[in-house]
This record gives structure tokens, sequence and C-alpha cells, in this order.
């Protein structure tokens, strides 16, 4: 480890991080990394706040939790239970002991937000790279840094973009013995919980359009084409009736009209797109750096014309039975918090869509988690696809598939084009499931290749 962590790690709180703040701290007291960029004065500072507010889609006036320099704090105070969890788990991967050093920590994360062009997860890990003792020369980029984190490029893009085609070979990769520059089981199970929580954070930054301070700018996102606003006055109520509906019909599909509908729903994955309404994105000098194979990206599970790989049954390799076991083995503390996380997340609820109050959402969130996984080829055999179709929407469905697979591509069209009536306090509990859902996914994959590997 010395080789790659040749400047000594913070020994104490006052060396860290100035944005990681002391264990035990309040959640909206010390968030996790704050990009740290030039200010003229305070008083300019708080002008620009107050007229951009931290997310370009959520007026500020929306956000009742507000955070002094941190916009992801900000909008994610809208939901205190979760925001509070989600600390926790940050503190753990990157402040508390670990596997990693603490430049290594912040390291993966700046390779892992590089592969969505996250210029906020950038800019941050950036800058908290350089507070704990990190080289420099590393933020020169990829080339520059150890071989031990370079050899992670081939993890680093399946988990962002393709995880199903992780297997135990690419374990070996990494964990047998190179002179050196090989991984111990920890430390691979440390860095795949950072990439896997970075490439979901993604997900919520560009979904929830969290602004990057004006200095710490290192590209621009795609400008939302001009169109006329659709009517959206009725979608709660559709919302509402189609729960209803479900909860009182009787019907029970037998095993094959179970197994039909999610083949039905993998194929209507691939079809879902937004149809030539978002701007393409080329990668910035300060992003491209940082990757490898720039050109690699997600593709549909389930690609038309083509065999698709073999679909991964949830009962066969559960978070609850297989994935928590392991992790806990491996990585204890961080078990316990991402199966917290999980279930609040999942869970979470005020019993309300949009106006309407005393509404038991449980099935709308299932679907919603489902169908993220259901797009990484991820089936659970006792839950009815044909739901998924009844209570998301097609311009829902397009949100949804672009924030987990492209999250470079969000733009406020995308995020105005659905659920018209809804609170942004629901749009952005949406993106806590899509984050949620997302990084289980990969997370399941990748353990299952780890599992293999061990066996």
């Amino acid at each position: 480890m010395d080789t790659l962590c040749s400047r000594s790690p913070v020994l104490g709180a006052d060396n860290a991080c100035a944005c990681l703040g002391a264990e035990g701290a309040s959640h909206l007291d010390s968030p996790v990394c704050a990009p740290q960029h030039d200010t003229n004065t305070e008083k300019d500072q708080a002008n620009q706040q107050e007229i951009k507010g931290p997310s370009m889609y959520i007026p500020a006036s929306e956000l009742t939790g507000l955070v002094q320099g941190d916009n992801l704090a900000s909008v994610m105070s809208l939901h205190p239970e979760y925001l509070h969890i989600f600390w926790k788990t940050q503190h753990q991967l990157l402040v508390m002991d670990g596997a990693l050093c603490f430049p290594e920590r912040h390291y993966i994360a700046i390779m892992a937000a590089a592969r969505h062009q996250c210029t906020y997860l950038v800019s941050l890990h950036s800058s908290c790279f350089l507070q704990v003792g990190g080289d420099p020369r590393w933020l020169e980029g990829i080339h520059h840094a150890p071989i031990k984190l370079r050899v992670l490029n081939d993890l680093n893009k399946y988990l962002a973009h393709r995880p199903w085609l992780l297997a135990k070979q690419h374990m070996g990769v990494l964990l047998k013995p190179r002179g050196g520059n090989s991984w111990s089981l920890a430390e691979l199970t440390h860095a795949v919980v950072l990439l896997t929580q970075i490439h979901a954070l993604c997900s919520f930054v560009m979904g929830c359009g969290i602004r990057t301070p004006e200095k710490s700018q290192l590209s621009s996102r795609p400008k939302s084409p001009r169109s006329e606003m659709m009517n959206g006055t009725h979608e709660a109520e559709r919302v509402l009736a189609e729960i209803e509906k479900l909860n009182g019909d009787g019907e029970v599909a037998t095993r094959e009209e179970m197994e039909t509908r999610f083949e039905q729903e993998k194929i209507e994955c691939v079809r879902v797109s937004a149809n030539g309404r978002i701007t393409p994105c080329s990668f910035s000098p300060a992003i491209y750096r940082f990757l490898q194979h720039p050109e690699f990206a997600y593709i549909d599970f389930s690609r038309r014309g083509e065999s698709a790989p073999p679909t991964f049954h949830a009962h066969e390799f559960t978070w609850d039975c297989h994935g928590y076991s392991l992790m806990h083995g491996l990585y204890p503390e961080m078990a316990q918090l991402l199966d917290e996380k999980f279930h609040v997340s999942y869970e979470l609820t005020y019993h309300t869509i949009a106006t309407h109050q005393g509404v038991d959402t449980f099935r709308l969130r299932r679907s919603i988690w489902n169908y993220i996984q259901c797009i990484y080829g991820i089936r659970y055999n006792d839950f009815d696809y044909r739901e998924v179709n009844q209570l998301l929407e097609r311009s829902l469905k397009v949100y949804m598939k672009t924030v987990t697979c492209h999250p470079e591509r969000v733009t406020k069209q995308l995020y105005d084009d659905f659920w018209r009536q809804f609170k942004h306090s629901e749009k952005v509990h949406l993106n806590l499931l899509l984050l949620e859902a997302r990084l289980q996914s990969a997370l399941l994959y990748c353990l299952k290749a780890i599992t293999s590997y061990m066996t």
C-alpha cells in the first residue's frame, strides 16, 4: 500500500477533508465532501445561491433543508430519513477504517464518476483527493495513477454500464498475485462498493439536475430542446385508479404467464428511448483524462435481433440471503449500512400521491424498483410485470431509463415531462429508488462473480 499512498493519510479530524466531518456529527452538519472553489465575497456567493439554487430543475423555494456549500445534501434533505443513512454510508466508505487508504478511495470515486461525465462528483472527489494527501500528478490523468488502480478499468466500466458481463475471471485478474499490484479480497470489496455507490450517485446527481459550483465546472450539460408542455393534469388520478384496480384484482397468473410477461417487459425496455430528444454529450478533456475505453457504454440487456444473456433470477442470488452474507464476511460495517439503505429507500413512504392523502404506494414503489432491475436483466419470479405497464407511463419510463443507464443525457425537458401533478419531493423520492435499485443490481452481479471465483 505504501507505493500507492506515498503521502500520509489524514491523521485527525482537523486535517481531514473539510467536508468529511467528525464521526457522530449531524448529517446536515457534515457533508461528505464539498468541492473547493474560489469565491468573490460571501455576499456574492449567497446572492448567486439564492438566484440559482442547488438544482437546475427544482426551485430553491421547494427545498426546505438548504445546506450551505452542499447542493447534493440540499436536494436529498427533502427526505431526511434517507439522508441520514446515506451520510452514514458515505462516512464509512470515505472516512472510517477500511482496506483502502484515503487517496485511493477518492481516486476510485473520480474514476467511477468519469464514466458518466459527472462534473459534480469528479470535482468534489478531486478536491478531497488533494486534501487527504493525494499526489497531484494522479489528477493529470489515469495514466499517471499507479498500475494497481489502472487495472480497475474493466471492473469500473462493466459495473457502470453492463454489470451482467462480470464473471469470475474478471475477479481472478484482480486477485491473483502480480508483483505487488494485486488486490486483496478486502481491498476489492471496498473498491466495488465505492464504484457502485458513485455510479448510482451519478444517476441521482444528474437526474435531479444538481448544480456544480461555477468555479469547479469541467464541462457543460446537454441543453434541453424546446417543446410544448404535455398535459399531465390527470396523471395522479390515473395512477391512483390503477393502484385501486390492482388491489382489487383477484387474478392469479400461472407460472408461464408470469414468465411471458417478464419477457415482454424486457422487450418493452428496449423500445423505451427518448426518440431523438436528447443532445449527444461530448467528453471534456477534464473528464476524458480519467477514462479508458470511453466509447464503452450501456447497451440494452435484450437487444433486438440478438440473443440475450441469461436472465438473472433474483431468488437464486438475493441480497437478503446471499449478497448480505458475503458482504458481511468481507466488509461487515458496510453490509449493515447497505442493507439499511436499501430498506429505507424501498420502504420510504408518506402515503401521498400529489395532493392525495392516505395512499398505499407500495405497488408503485415496487414497480419502479423492479422495472430498473428488469433493465439489468434481473427477474423476480413472484412479481407480475404487467403492473409495470399499468403504473408507469411512457414518459416516466423514458426518464427512469435515461437516469439509470445514461445519466449524462438527462435534460430538464425529460424531468418536466413526467408526473406533472406530482411534487418535486416525489420526483426526488423516485430518484432515490433509482439510485438504490441500480446500486443493488450492480452489486448482485459483482458479488455473484466473487462467489463463483471463491468456490
